[in-house]
């Protein structure tokens, strides 16, 4: 750990910011925890880099919630990266079911920014990746 690097608590700390600010719709405040190079990668859906493509990564699913939220579960320190079991439960616009659903998210810290964000459907492939022992 570098002197600029935050310890395992501070990233933890700073993982909670960026889910509060998401379940607020707090785009600007979001978009500060991440580098101007963030690589965003969802496993069921797209990849992009920089905080325009992660900007409108957010407003894209944003934009199609009615109410709801992503709730973090559990924290967990895997090498250097901080992955978090989510608690997915929203309802889009103009509809009346529920979408409700667990992902991982994993992130990767350079110094005090997030460099990468991976969200995964199926946990045990975000573990693996996040060990190192697969590809994306």
């Amino acid at each position: 750990m570098t002197p600029e690097e935050p310890n395992p608590t501070e990233k933890i700390e700073t993982v909670k910011k960026i889910y509060q600010a998401l379940n607020q719709n707090k785009v600007d405040e979001y978009l500060n925890f991440f580098a101007p190079d963030v690589e965003r990668f969802e496993s069921f859906g797209s990849r992009s880099r920089g905080l325009e493509g992660l900007k409108a990564n957010f407003t894209q699913g944003r934009d199609t919630w009615a109410e709801g939220g992503c709730e973090p579960e559990k924290f967990n320190l895997v090498n250097d990266k901080v992955v978090v079991f989510v608690h997915v439960k929203v309802r889009q616009k103009n509809k009346t079911e529920w979408v409700d659903g667990h992902v991982t998210d994993i992130f990767t810290f350079k110094g005090a920014k997030v460099v990468q964000f991976y969200s995964f459907a199926d946990r045990d492939e975000a573990l693996k990746w996040s060990e190192g022992s697969a590809k994306l």
